[in-house]
């Protein structure tokens, strides 16, 4: 009986064993690349600091506040992830402030992409008047205007969040994993989320649309710049292709939801990591590469930091 027992014992010691190995495993293949990419917008976001020209110049000054928006959110999501893969459970205060900075800084990017495309707009259409609209006044406005907007935002779901039960909320531990899903604790409050996301991303779609239809008009024109119009085109056609991967993130957690019933928990783990990768933190280092590689005035200084 006392064989039994002990076999029972090491066969249960082993399956910890592999379970605690396997997301040890599954941290380090998601983390790695995470910490690269978290040193990329680093040093991107530092070179946009280091020459006088980016700190002028508006579009750089806005893709600036992009990329410190994607950093900031991937290295929340990273955070929550591991958290989770540890099984580690917070209390709901803990986890609204991650959820809720992480919420910001998501709903922070597409505003920022609608206001590039406009400036791209203007330089296109009204190159006269680009120097007198687009100005480092007008850009730090507009920046201060999406971090108002974005933090109305995140302050009326937490309103919203606090009227279910808000007597038990400072002490109350979570019975489930911090994510966004877990803190929507009433109806109300994940409808207006709902309901706002679509909102944004439709608007900054549409906006992104119009202008890239105004640059394609002033194409046409004999007088506009055709070099300029080109590089605009191309420059909003990224916008939008940011924009839906930005968009393709909201679908995280119901696609999960959703392969959850239909899969073996093996092979389902192992898709979560690529839709992880793929759908959360490839996007937020996209910015970094594609314009640190595309643009010619930033390429060989970021070049110059990578590799010092």
């Amino acid at each position: 009986m006392s064989d039994f027992n002990q076999s029972q014992t090491n066969i249960t010691v082993g399956i910890q064993y592999q379970e605690l190995m396997g997301i040890v495993m599954f941290s380090i293949v998601t983390s790695l690349p995470c910490c690269v990419f978290l040193f990329i917008n680093g040093t991107m976001l530092f070179t946009l600091r280091s020459k006088s020209v980016f700190r002028e110049t508006s579009r750089y000054i806005l893709l600036y506040n992009l990329l410190f928006a994607d950093t900031v959110q991937m290295a929340l999501s990273q955070l929550m992830y591991v958290l989770a893969a540890f099984r580690l459970r917070l209390t709901y205060p803990v986890c609204g402030v991650l959820v809720m900075f992480t919420n910001l800084t998501h709903k922070i990017s597409p505003l920022t992409l609608v206001v590039m495309s406009l400036e791209r707009y203007v330089a296109v259409c009204f190159p006269l008047r680009h120097a007198t609209i687009i100005t480092i006044r007008n850009t730090g406005v507009a920046i201060c205007v999406i971090w108002a907007f974005s933090s109305l935002n995140v302050l009326s779901l937490v309103l919203l969040m606090l009227n279910y039960h808000i007597e038990d909320l400072v002490n109350l531990q979570m019975a489930d994993f911090c994510g966004k899903d877990s803190m929507m604790l009433d109806q109300i409050s994940a409808l207006y989320e709902k309901a706002y996301t679509y909102f944004l991303f439709v608007s900054a779609t549409l906006t992104v649309i119009c202008s890239y239809i105004g640059v394609m008009i002033a194409a046409r024109s004999a007088s506009t710049d055709k070099t300029s119009a080109r590089k605009a085109r191309n420059t909003l056609l990224l916008h939008m292709v940011q924009l839906g991967l930005s968009l393709s993130s909201t679908i995280h957690n119901p696609l999960l939801f959703f392969m959850s019933n239909k899969l073996e928990r093996v092979i389902f783990v192992r898709i979560q990591i690529v839709i992880y990768f793929c759908i959360i933190i490839l996007p937020r280092c996209l910015s970094a590469l594609i314009y640190g590689l595309r643009d010619q005035t930033i390429r060989p200084v970021l070049l110059y930091h990578l590799c010092c």
